[in-house]
């Protein structure tokens, strides 16, 4: 058993079970959380698709740890005209582990 569900403004497909990492959620670690927004649920081949989302549908999920990504090098430069600029970004993530989905 599958779902698609929006987390956090992105479409992720999950199972029961599984490891995750999204966008920085505002929860603390060990809380559970529930997203509502399910777009699909496939249950051993009987597909159930929302418009928008499938009705009475959720996924529960706990958080397990906040972390941040990999250093990303942002470097502009315009040639022969002195001009380098260089910034750096880190993304902020949120380890989730899937709990159940409900159908």
């Amino acid at each position: 058993m599958y779902a698609i569900v929006n987390i956090a403004g992105q479409q992720m497909k999950v199972e029961a079970g599984q490891s995750i990492y999204v966008h920085r959620l505002a929860a603390e670690p060990g809380e559970n959380v529930e997203f509502n927004e399910v777009l699909l649920v496939d249950n051993d081949g009987a597909v159930s698709v929302g418009k928008p989302t499938v009705s009475g549908a959720s996924v529960t999920a706990t958080v397990v740890d906040h972390l941040k990504g990999d250093k990303v090098i942002v470097f502009h430069k315009k040639r022969r005209k002195g001009y380098r600029k260089k910034n750096g970004h880190r993304q902020q993530f949120s380890k989730i582990q899937i709990e159940s989905i409900n159908a």
